[in-house]
């Protein structure tokens, strides 16, 4: 099974790229051991539809006008595996290069920071794990920072539709008003330059963020929110690759 069709030219034009060159590098984020899994192959390899589940990641990116080049951040012990077993089982248009993941998410999303083309202006950080991004939702991400100077990145992100509890011990404190309440995704996009310093300070200072928009923030950055589908699940457990698969078989029905 190949990639899916390249996305129309047309997807790119309404959402703020049209026809210039491609100026985004995508980090796909896949050195996670995967613990919580529990499979030794890790989630990143495990086969969803066919394909190692990371293969859907990389074919979405490499859908997306906007992308031009895609760096994998994979453990430095696995880079035969993931060329031999991922790369050759999907047909990519956009060059892809490796880079060694670290010991924390963090530190390996500045390792493929650090591969990226430095005349590239915009980054998309994405989890390997999260295989139902589709090419219009990066593109709608990567439209939200192009678009306006005054906008450091974009996060794709779900409302959230439950009753958010703030729990002490096991004593309810407070019901906060969910409208202001958002679940994150991936990808976040960035300017490039801009996600580079915020990584370079939280690695300074030793500062451990819960994700890439968090550091941003945390400079003074300002950061949008891109209305993504709760559907974009990330696979962390073992049903969540029940989930994943019965949503993207539907998805290749259609």
């Amino acid at each position: 099974m190949g990639a899916p069709a390249p996305c129309p030219c047309a997807c790119a034009e309404r959402l703020g790229f049209a026809g210039e060159e491609p100026d985004t590098c995508a980090v796909i984020v896949a050195g996670g051991t995967g613990e919580r899994f529990g499979d030794p192959r890790g989630k990143q390899f495990v086969e969803l539809c066919g394909l190692p589940l990371m293969c859907w990641s990389l074919a979405a990116f490499d859908r997306a006008p906007s992308v031009a080049r895609i760096v994998v951040v994979c453990a430095q012990d696995r880079v035969a595996e993931v060329e031999k077993d991922v790369l050759s089982r999907i047909a990519l248009s956009k060059p892809v290069s490796l880079a060694p993941s670290g010991a924390t998410r963090q530190a390996s999303v500045l390792s493929g920071l650090s591969a990226a083309p430095r005349d590239l202006a915009l980054v998309a950080i994405h989890d390997a794990a999260r295989p139902l991004v589709e090419p219009e939702q990066i593109e709608r991400v990567l439209a939200a920072v192009r678009v306006d100077e005054q906008v450091a990145g974009a996060i794709l992100a779900a409302r959230t539709v439950d009753t958010l509890k703030l729990v002490e011990g096991n004593t309810i404190i407070a019901t906060p008003d969910r409208s202001f309440y958002w679940s994150a995704q991936t990808p976040q996009a960035f300017r490039r330059r801009v996600l580079l310093a915020a990584h370079k300070a939280a690695a300074r200072d030793e500062y451990e963020g819960t994700d890439d928009a968090s550091l941003v923030e945390r400079m003074g950055g300002r950061v949008v929110v891109v209305e993504g589908t709760r559907d974009n699940i990330k696979v962390t457990l073992p049903e969540d690759l029940a989930i994943a698969e019965a949503a993207l078989e539907r998805r290749l029905l259609s």
